[in-house]
């Protein structure tokens, strides 16, 4: 009745998830690009290759080499808790047929004794996000009618929501089930968050593809690319005004430069604030924030005209 198809880029938690997938079928979708050498996996796992194209087509790949009525797509780096092969089962076998899919629960344990840092709060986001490809089972029919994802999505970023919109509005349902899976907090690394701005690209194709109403129809909480825009353009009349004060004199140009560069400061401080209050305020953590806070503004902004550009061409 099932197949669990699992993307991945090897990454070594693989094992652990496999290892709670007893006595269901399951597909690895290998998305390393070029040669690699073979990817560990327990006897009976089949192994497709995708080309290193992004997580949606490694899905694709996977479910079209499934043919089981439904498919499980987990990521490669959570934990199926105890039961779950049982569970999975449960949650879909009474579905009727307009139920294009089902959604599992996602547990994100967060460190006890103190507050969660910027990174892990991004993690955690997961608990409460619609249709997540962490823990989603789709019915196969509905994938083969909606072309599965759309692979113009590259990353592990909005290809899920765009899939389940399709599906919502060819008229079907989607459901939450009662089985729990365990996604880890890992370290990205200092500067993830500005790495993970990228996804502004992603956000212009979804509004391209859905209409300005594409945030609220998933759920979704309002982003701060209208401030972040603000703020980049503070820190560019600054660094203009300033230049074109250097070479003219201008007394007034240089004013203005000092205008522009404290409404920059203000703002950069205050997002730097919103990101520090919450979280454990360590030295570290605070070091990161203060350091990301002055490069996501502009991150974000570049990504996003990137992604309107590459939307329209």
């Amino acid at each position: 009745m099932i197949t669990v198809v699992i993307p991945t880029i090897g990454r070594p938690t693989l094992r652990a998830t496999l290892a709670a997938l007893a006595g269901v079928p399951v597909v690895v979708a290998d998305d390393r690009p070029g040669p690699a050498d073979p990817l560990e996996v327990p006897a009976g796992v089949r192994v497709v290759r995708s080309g290193g194209r992004g997580p949606a087509a490694a899905r694709n790949a996977g479910w079209r080499a499934a043919d089981t009525p439904w498919v499980a797509f987990l990521d490669d780096d959570v934990v199926p808790s105890p039961g779950w092969v049982d569970a999975v089962w449960k949650d879909l076998v009474d579905l009727p047929e307009d139920v294009a899919g089902s959604q599992g629960r996602i547990v994100v344990p967060l460190p006890a004794g103190r507050r969660p840092t910027d990174g892990e709060r991004h993690t955690a986001g997961l608990a409460g996000a619609d249709w997540p490809t962490a823990d989603m089972a789709f019915r196969r029919a509905a994938l083969e009618r909606a072309g599965g994802f759309d692979e113009r999505f590259p990353r592990a970023y909005r290809e899920d929501s765009d899939l389940a919109l399709r599906l919502l509005g060819a008229g079907y349902r989607l459901v939450k089930g009662a089985r729990v899976t365990v996604h880890p907090v890992r370290d990205d690394g200092f500067w993830a968050s500005v790495r993970f701005q990228r996804g502004n690209a992603d956000d212009a194709r979804m509004r391209r593809l859905h209409g300005p109403g594409w945030r609220a129809a998933i759920g979704g909480a309002r982003g701060r690319l209208r401030r972040h825009a603000a703020t980049t353009a503070c820190a560019a009349a600054a660094l203009t005004l300033g230049a074109a004060r250097a070479l003219t004199s201008g007394r007034g140009l240089g004013a203005a430069a000092v205008t522009a560069a404290a409404g920059w400061a203000l703002m950069t401080g205050e997002f730097a604030w919103a990101r520090i209050r919450p979280g454990p305020r360590t030295l570290p953590e605070v070091a990161r924030m203060a350091a990301t806070s002055v490069l996501i503004p502009p991150a974000a902004c570049w990504h996003r005209l990137r992604g309107e550009w590459e939307v329209r061409r």
